[in-house]
């Protein structure tokens, strides 16, 4: 079995993609599970995953590009589009619904650890809320943990990806919706399989050495 190191070496950004080239219904509902199974603090899950699959999905999405013309193709060619929303509110209501969830997948010997749960939750959701006041940064925080999951995962699976931030995010929450469900999409991934023509698969890739990026103490 080859490291985990090998697959973080061989994933890349991908900058054109092979519209010819699709990706197996059994792989996209590997990557499905794998954002489900995302960590995130206290177990927040602040976030809803959009899939477009059809011409027509990608190309509501690749309405948002209009200001950022490089990405317009990234998505219209992939394979599978993602869009990776967030939360607009950590409300009780959805801290109830984590707490009847986790209740029902069996994590809580007894009432006491039940209530110990929310109790510890609920402490950093207000903390966020009320004393820092940056709940909104809070959750997208959990959704980039949920990214980074994702993107390893597909190197794993052999699928080429591309995150992308260049997009218009009024327009694209006005296209799907997204602030009338309570969320807001924070970025979007491209999925699918690399292009011969893909200058970026033929790079080596750089990252600053070992020695500058740890302090072993």
């Amino acid at each position: 079995m080859q490291p985990i190191s090998f697959f973080a070496n061989k994933r890349y950004t991908t900058k054109v993609f092979d519209p010819t080239k699709k990706i197996a219904d059994e792989k996209i509902d590997e990557l499905k599970q794998l954002l489900r199974l995302s960590p995130s603090s206290t177990n927040s899950q602040p976030w809803h995953f959009v899939l477009a699959a059809s011409e027509q999905g990608k190309a509501t999405i690749a309405q948002a590009t209009s200001d950022f013309g490089f990405n317009t193709d990234k998505i219209l060619n992939a394979s599978h589009v993602l869009v990776l929303c967030t939360k607009t509110s950590m409300d009780e209501a959805h801290l109830q619904r984590l707490l009847d969830q986790e209740a029902s997948d069996g994590r809580f010997a007894n009432d006491e650890a039940k209530q110990g749960q929310h109790a510890g939750r609920s402490f950093f959701a207000n903390m966020h809320r009320v004393e820092l006041k940056d709940a909104q940064h809070w959750m997208e925080k959990q959704v980039y943990l949920s990214l980074g999951t994702l993107l390893l995962g597909a190197s794993l699976l052999d699928i080429d990806a591309c995150p992308i931030e260049g997009f218009n995010v009024t327009k694209l929450n006005q296209l799907l919706d997204l602030p009338a469900q309570g969320y807001c999409a924070s970025v979007v991934v491209a999925l699918g399989h690399h292009s011969e023509e893909d200058f970026n698969a033929k790079l080596p890739k750089s990252r600053l050495p070992l020695s500058e990026l740890f302090t072993e103490i």
